[in-house]
């Protein structure tokens, strides 16, 4: 192993985004419910929702182990739900999750987004790890 500091070529993009897209067995307005709703939400993400998940809506998702609070920035019944999240314990890290929601078929196609992740900063690089294998 070589003790050479690797560069970043100047001018790189350090900056990432995630996305994914799952194709799933319920209407958009079934899908949708599951992110908007809380009781629906905590059925597959978090233990429990304290608050709402109305427009405008700063929401604590808990875990047994930690919290994180979510920000509803948008939300259109069967097509959209926008929010923001903080990671790192000093939330200096703030992402948007863009998740829409699409007629397919009998089913819908989820399409989520979230980011920026901007990598040349402390702690960013194991945040979006996190939230690949998270979305996944």
């Amino acid at each position: 192993m070589s003790d050479e500091t690797v560069r970043v070529p100047t001018g790189a993009d350090l900056t990432r985004t995630i996305r994914m897209s799952r194709r799933l067995n319920a209407p958009p307005e079934r899908v949708s419910r599951a992110w908007s709703e809380p009781d629906e939400l905590s059925r597959w993400l978090p233990d429990r929702v304290e608050g709402g998940l109305a427009v405008g809506a700063r929401t604590v998702l808990a875990w047994e182990d930690h919290r994180a609070w979510w920000e509803v920035l948008e939300e259109r019944s069967g097509e959209l739900f926008l929010f923001r999240r903080a990671w790192l314990q000093d939330e200096r890290l703030v992402t948007t999750v863009r998740v829409t929601f699409q007629p397919a078929g009998y089913g819908t196609l989820l399409e989520l987004e979230e980011g920026p992740f901007p990598l040349d900063r402390p702690g960013v690089l194991d945040a979006w790890a996190e939230a690949i294998g998270g979305w996944s």
